[in-house]
């Protein structure tokens, strides 16, 4: 046949389509006027834009210029056939819906193009009004079910991409944030040190016995904690308590700074003795100190239980104050604080040596005699020597201290020339009294 009788445009929307709204377009394609003309009448009836082509050819160049819902068509027409055109429109447009009109005769072929062109449905012609209707209207129903879920499928993704994104932002956030909070958290610190030193180094200015002993008491107890394998934290404690464990001192009078304690009388130990608790006093207005000042408090308690000022005993006794009560003792044996005259190192370790067990925590007391060992395990002979008398590359045994006890050079510095300098131009400021203390040439 060569007939055509739609015009293949698009045509007028059906009455009642709101303004803007798309309105479901389907695409008839048969080579008969009349079965053209009843399938138009059929659909605009259920209010649907209906184009009409009469070929395979005419309808792609219709599919190619309009956004096309679905396709009905014909089987036998001639040059491309309904099964050769919906494999096409399968193959560029799958979203269209596809039916098939065919003959009882072409049933073989019908279930043949199914395959090929994914036809939704397949009706014989003659065909029900009532099957047809609904045929469509399933089909249009599956194909708005699968926009559905596309555009629901594209609506996650858009979502997930956004929420990704934000999550993205939000770490970056988070991490910078953390990183800001840690700088701070490490000026803090710092400065917190930093304070807790300045006010150590305030007592130290008392002079005499107090010199120094902060500071090197808080560095071996640091080490010896680290060594138990204590906790950061507790480490941390230590160190503070150490550098400040005599603050309760600052009060007594110098004559009694000036002796060491086995002179003291009864009166003046039982002054002595208050010290600890002074000290955890003095810390007592700063929220961050509970755990240091207790330390302070209990660094004069003996493992036997006779010490002050509770008597407490044994595990009693914070572990941070047993660490810090050997190593004050073996500073201050060293530095003549305890007894009358300075014990060098090796006495000191075998005065703590004889405490194991009695004055001090015998766990405690190996681990220092321990990791001391290689530091103070041998008797280490020293040179006393005046200011004139250094040379470039000797090494100071002992902490160089100012006439007043001020530190001004800690043991195992190496001397340079133009330190030597310095140090001989502040002795004579000094009328001479600086006394320096340097290992013998080829000492470890």
């Amino acid at each position: 046949m060569n007939t055509v009788v739609d015009v293949p445009h698009p045509q007028p929307e059906p009455a009642g389509a709101a303004a803007g709204e798309r309105v479901t377009t389907v695409l008839c394609v048969d080579d008969e006027p009349n079965i053209l003309s009843a399938l138009r009448r059929t659909l605009r009836a259920d209010g649907l834009r209906v184009l009409t082509a009469a070929g395979g050819a005419e309808a792609l160049q219709l599919l190619e210029a309009e956004a096309v819902d679905l396709v009905v068509s014909d089987m036998r027409m001639p040059g491309m056939d309904g099964a050769a055109l919906l494999e096409h429109v399968h193959a560029r447009w799958p979203a269209s819906v596809r039916l098939l009109l065919t003959g009882h005769a072409d049933t073989d072929a019908a279930v043949a193009a199914i395959n090929r062109g994914r036809i939704f449905r397949y009706l014989h012609k003659p065909w029900d009004e009532g099957e047809f209707r609904t045929a469509v209207r399933q089909g249009l129903q599956l194909q708005a079910l699968e926009r559905e879920r596309e555009r629901l499928q594209a609506l996650t993704t858009r979502q997930n991409d956004a929420l990704r994104e934000a999550n993205e932002r939000l770490e970056r956030r988070v991490q910078e944030r953390t990183a800001e909070l840690t700088q701070a958290h490490e000026a803090l610190k710092r400065s917190y040190l930093t304070g807790i030193k300045v006010f150590s180094g305030l007592i130290e200015m008392r002079g005499g016995r107090l010199a120094g002993h902060g500071r090197r008491v808080a560095e071996q107890a640091r080490k010896l904690a680290q060594a138990m394998t204590r906790p950061d934290d507790e480490v941390q404690q230590v160190f503070v308590a150490a550098l400040l464990h005599d603050i309760g001192l600052i009060g007594l009078p110098d004559p009694l700074l000036g002796k060491p304690v086995a002179r003291y009388n009864a009166d003046e130990f039982a002054q002595y003795q208050r010290h600890a608790e002074h000290g955890e006093h003095a810390l007592m207005p700063l929220l961050d100190m509970p755990p240091v000042a207790a330390l302070i408090r209990a660094h004069h308690e003996r493992f036997d239980g006779k010490g002050f000022p509770d008597g407490n005993a044994g595990a009693a006794i914070p572990m941070g104050a047993r660490i810090l009560a050997v190593v004050d003792a073996f500073d201050e044996l060293q530095h003549g604080h305890l007894v009358e005259s300075a014990m060098s190192p090796q006495e000191a370790r075998t005065m703590i040596r004889h405490g194991r067990g009695h004055q001090f925590d015998p766990e405690v007391v190996d681990v220092f005699l321990h990791i001391t060992e290689p530091e103070f395990g041998r008797s280490r002979a020293e040179v006393c020597l005046k200011s004139g008398q250094l040379e470039p590359g000797m090494v100071l045994a002992r902490d160089l201290l100012s006439p007043t006890g001020a530190l001004m050079l800690s043991a195992g510095h190496v001397l340079g020339a133009a330190l030597i300098e310095r140090i001989q131009a502040f002795d004579l400021k000094v009328d001479g009294q600086l006394l320096i203390h340097v290992k013998p040439r080829g000492a470890p």
